[in-house]
């Protein structure tokens, strides 16, 4: 080959490359910083004006569950900073609202019974026009309603709570809803009875008065794997996580939480509302995880389920076991007299069960319990701890928002911050940030999980006049108004429903 022809072969490959680099430089990188600010609130109501929201990414609207008026709210934020009101959805012929999801111009709600132990239903509208498209009956107060990701079917958690007098429990349930035949499977507990003692033996709950297993679940929350095959209930009340196939429609699984150590540095909480302080400390007390939302996410091919460790005590006129600590008898061989446990400056405030800690029925307790874990958790798929965010929630609000720590200290006898609700935010399969709501603390947490065995802390959201975060929804930013990721958190006291923006 002559030298010309090797020089112009040199200078075209030299060409190609060069142009491959500026096609390279040409693809702009993908934005995964977090800095969410307030961008807009909705004055939807007054309190229990705004539970739970979802979103319409077709006509850009946020339906909301609003229990003052009987109603879904609706509001069109295509301008986000001009939110429209548009007519809501009366439910006055229904019953009363508990949940909303939406997918693909539908929007399904869950509607208890006016009489909350008789079977409710799944009403499915249009999010275009607000059309009834079909109705659905279900379990017994159907709590929380979600879409699976293909949009196939829908899976709703039948709560299925007693009466006041607790003379009636009916059945908590689980109901899955095909779309495509609109067959309605509702599935019960009842064949895991038979293994009632040995659930509860790892620290499964089942407790109510003349129950069995299968009238004593309540299921709380749905998550959905991303292959739409596999849900994951959250049993608040019982202390556990049912596992669902969605193909074979059965509950596969009962997963027992089992209970956190307060003795452990890492899991210190402020245990009285009396002291007059604001500080950590490690007290022999377990605490009940007692899950209320529950979110899946996969992360580097591994599916895990999110808690929010926020806790709950059945407390009716015909059944109670919420009683505080300083109305126990302890058994002062495992609890010494000078050590003062009951005084309320120490544990006597604390709430706890009647249920528990007595093993050998002597009338004095061994063990001390407490409702929630003021927390939120990290699961494998099969129920198994990963990761506890210990005593995060609380240092991290004693830190940066000392009058907020479990609402300026009230709640320290009780549940804490009471971490109600999780949510995640997938930043282009790169990072992956978990949202908590904190009911009483009225503020949002983000911890970045993309390590899920090792957490880390990045901001605290609140906007005044907020108060008791129900709902958090996570718009990512294709599908958002703004072509920016929105946090749409609704607050139920306050009846406000608040957008923050990643800038």
């Amino acid at each position: 080959m002559k030298t010309s022809k090797k020089i112009i072969l040199v200078n075209l490959l030299f060409t190609i490359i060069s142009c491959q680099n500026e096609n390279q430089t040409d693809i702009a990188p993908i934005d995964t910083s977090v800095n969410f600010k307030h961008k807009v609130t909705l004055n939807i109501g007054n309190e229990g004006a705004s539970e739970i929201t979802a979103f319409d990414k077709t006509s850009k609207k946020l339906f909301t569950v609003n229990v003052e008026s009987n109603e879904i709210s609706i509001n069109n934020i295509s301008n986000l900073t001009n939110p429209v009101k548009e007519t809501p959805i009366n439910l006055n012929a229904y019953g009363a609202p508990n949940s909303v999801a939406v997918f693909d111009k539908k929007l399904a709600i869950a509607v208890e019974n006016n009489t909350k132990q008789n079977p409710g239903k799944v009403l499915v509208f249009s999010t275009i026009n607000n059309t009834l498209l079909n109705t659905y009956t279900v379990g017994a107060l159907p709590d929380m309603i979600t879409f699976s990701p293909d949009g196939k079917t829908i899976v709703c958690a039948n709560e299925g709570e007693p009466n006041n007098d607790y003379t009636i429990d009916p059945k908590g349930s689980v109901s899955i809803i095909n779309l495509e035949n609109n067959n309605v499977t509702t599935l019960d507990f009842t064949s895991f009875n038979p293994q009632e003692n040995t659930l509860k033996n790892k620290g499964f709950r089942v407790f109510g008065p003349n129950a069995d297993l299968a009238k004593d679940v309540e299921p709380e929350y749905v998550a959905i794997s991303e292959d739409s095959k596999t849900a994951w209930v959250s049993l608040q009340e019982n202390n556990g996580i049912a596992k669902v196939n969605l193909d074979s429609k059965t509950i596969d699984a009962i997963y027992p939480l089992g209970f956190k150590d307060y003795s452990l540095a890492e899991n210190s909480i402020d245990a009285s509302d009396k002291d007059d302080k604001k500080e950590l400390k490690t007290w022999p007390v377990k605490g009940m995880y007692q899950p209320d939302a529950i979110v899946y996410v996969k992360i580097n091919g591994i599916e895990y389920i999110i808690s929010a460790n926020e806790g709950d005590a059945r407390d009716y006129d015909g059944f109670s076991e919420e009683i505080r600590m300083d109305d126990l008898t302890l058994d002062e061989t495992i609890f010494p007299d000078n050590k003062d446990f009951l005084n309320e400056i120490n544990l006597g405030r604390l709430k706890t069960t009647n249920t528990l800690g007595d093993a050998n029925n002597d009338g004095k307790v061994e063990a001390l319990f407490s409702y929630g874990a003021r927390s939120f958790s990290i699961w494998s798929a099969n129920g198994s701890l990963v990761y506890d965010s210990g005593n995060s929630i609380a240092t991290e609000t004693l830190a940066f928002t000392l009058d907020r720590f479990n609402d300026n200290d009230k709640r320290s006898d009780d549940k804490g911050a009471e971490p109600e609700s999780v949510e995640i935010l997938n930043i282009g399969n790169e990072r992956y940030i978990l949202f908590v709501g904190l009911e009483r603390n009225d503020q949002v947490l983000l911890y970045d999980i993309t390590n899920p065995n090792a957490p880390q802390f990045l901001q605290i959201l609140s906007h005044s006049g907020d108060e008791a975060p129900e709902g958090l929804l996570i718009i990512p930013a294709k599908d958002s108004p703004s072509n920016k990721d929105l946090l749409v958190v609704s607050n139920e006291d306050s009846g406000t429903v608040t957008i923050y923006e990643n800038n």
